[in-house]
């Protein structure tokens, strides 16, 4: 039986008038799917609903998407101007997303870049790599960065160029590092185990003031993510990352508890 979710299960970093940033717990969908079960966004208008006691339907704009296993931050529109202004920092790549990954079989090179041609299965709702011109076949880019390898597992810092279904899963699986617990793309598949990927860092320009935000979410203190000393790779404190983003506001949330 599937984990009935609440807001005892979000942690809300940040709330105004423009944007509401939550932490999405794992195994929840980002909006509603065809499994039927309550996805984050209608949990969140029912939030709104509640808290400041709206009438009739509640406007929150769901801007960008965590797949169902991914937990980590996210960013809701509280209107539609700025649901326009956060899809267009999107599309101009001024929303930097960063996230953590636990992957079987350390990558030969600490750091890089992955540059695939992706392609998604509509039947089976899988994504694969396909050869530079199949029709339908999309450019998926990322950087990334070994930060520490323990027992055959390697902790990686994983920034998205592009942002395609399955991008980061599909990536490291195509190199022979699948993650951890990812049962449909070939990872070490651990029983009651979530996958080992979350979104740990969200920056973005607030809609309204305009000010740099950057907020920052640990992944569970649970297996595998506990085989590793994590703070002390993120620092969230300092003046930049190793990808150069500048911080400004932080807000940092560390999860402990396994959603399971």
């Amino acid at each position: 039986m599937r984990k009935q979710f609440t807001m005892d299960d979000v942690q809300i970093l940040h709330e105004d008038n423009s944007v509401l940033v939550v932490v999405k717990p794992q195994n929840i969908p980002s909006q509603a799917d065809s499994s039927g079960d309550l996805d984050l966004l209608t949990l969140l208008k029912q939030y709104i609903k509640e808290k400041y006691n709206k009438p009739g339907e509640v406007y929150l704009g769901l801007v960008h998407r965590l797949d169902r296993p991914t937990g980590g931050v996210m960013v809701f529109a509280r209107n539609s101007k700025s649901a326009e202004r956060l899809s267009q920092q999107i599309r101009d790549g001024k929303m930097n997303k960063m996230y953590l990954a636990t992957v079987v079989n350390p990558p030969k090179q600490r750091k890089g870049e992955l540059v695939h041609y992706l392609k998604k299965n509509a039947l089976t709702n899988n994504v694969y790599v396909a050869t530079f011109g199949t029709t339908g076949a999309k450019c998926a880019r990322l950087d990334y960065e070994v930060l520490e390898s323990a027992d055959n597992l390697a902790l990686v810092k994983v920034r998205l160029e592009t942002g395609r279904s399955h991008q980061i899963r599909v990536q490291f699986q195509a190199i022979g590092s699948p993650l951890f617990g990812d049962a449909r793309y070939g990872g070490d598949i651990v029983k009651g185990r979530n996958l080992a990927l979350w979104a740990y860092q969200l920056s973005f320009d607030h809609p309204v003031s305009k000010e740099r935000m950057v907020f920052v979410s640990y992944p569970p203190d649970t297996h595998p993510w506990n085989t590793f000393n994590i703070s002390e790779h993120l620092d969230v404190y300092k003046d930049s990352d190793d990808f150069g983003e500048e911080i400004g506001i932080v807000n940092k949330v560390e999860v402990s508890d396994d959603l399971d």
